[in-house]
């Protein structure tokens, strides 16, 4: 690691309208690349691992497929696992956290909140809009 570079977490989520094995791989999928390109890594190798999550009625497929399927990114660590049940909470959604080395400070990272996820964190989700 640089000596410029820290480690930093970048967060994510997104809802899927149907808890299919489709529905999931794929917006597991766009919710991955557009953190990626929100915060221009190009490189497996700026990263260090990824823990996802899923609300318990999210469970036609592994999240995780996403990220070891994306090119370049097969050999990074991903975790996937079940979030709390919160009466009330989000149904249907995807949460993401990428590990990565990256030379930005906190307030430079761009977190990406998609569809109805937007709502978890408005503060965040509406900063690059």
């Amino acid at each position: 690691m640089k000596r410029s570079e820290k480690m930093r977490a970048i967060r994510g989520a997104t809802t899927i309208p149907a808890n299919t094995q489709e529905q999931i791989y794929s917006h597991t999928k766009e919710l991955f690349q557009q953190i990626l390109t929100a915060n221009s890594i190009s490189s497996a190798e700026e990263l260090v691992s990824v823990i996802i999550t899923v609300t318990p009625d999210v469970d036609a497929g592994f999240p995780a497929r996403a990220v070891r399927e994306t090119a370049g990114f097969e050999l990074v660590p991903v975790m996937s696992t079940l979030e709390m049940a919160v009466p009330n909470a989000l149904p249907l959604c995807i949460r993401m956290m990428v590990f990565t080395n990256i030379e930005a400070d906190l307030a430079g990272i761009k977190h990406v909140y998609l569809n109805a996820a937007k709502r978890l964190r408005p503060d965040l989700a509406n900063k690059e809009e």
